[in-house]
């Protein structure tokens, strides 16, 4: 058997950080990541959302709120993150 190092990993965990848009769910919120790339021809910056479906374990997560989420295993039909960090309550 192969060692594995407790320091690194092969695959780190993504992490994004995003906003939450809705929070109705029970122990779920949705966070929108968004991203600016250029186009592939034309090379104009191009804002792209995703939708991440987070465990949120307390229910504590509002809309609005700045977090940051990691990468997890899968823990339902679409929930694959979890809250890491709430970076900036909603006002």
């Amino acid at each position: 058997m192969a060692e594995e190092t407790t320091e690194t990993r092969e695959n780190a965990r993504k992490v994004r950080e995003g906003l939450v848009t809705s929070s109705g769910m029970d122990k779920t919120a949705v966070v929108t990541v968004s991203t600016r790339k250029p186009h592939p021809r034309y090379k104009k910056s191009m804002a792209r959302s995703t939708k991440l479906y987070v465990h949120d374990e307390e229910n504590t997560l509002n809309v609005g709120d700045r977090v940051k989420v990691g990468e997890t295993r899968p823990l339902s039909k679409l929930k694959r993150w979890r809250i890491l960090e709430i970076l900036e309550r909603a006002k």
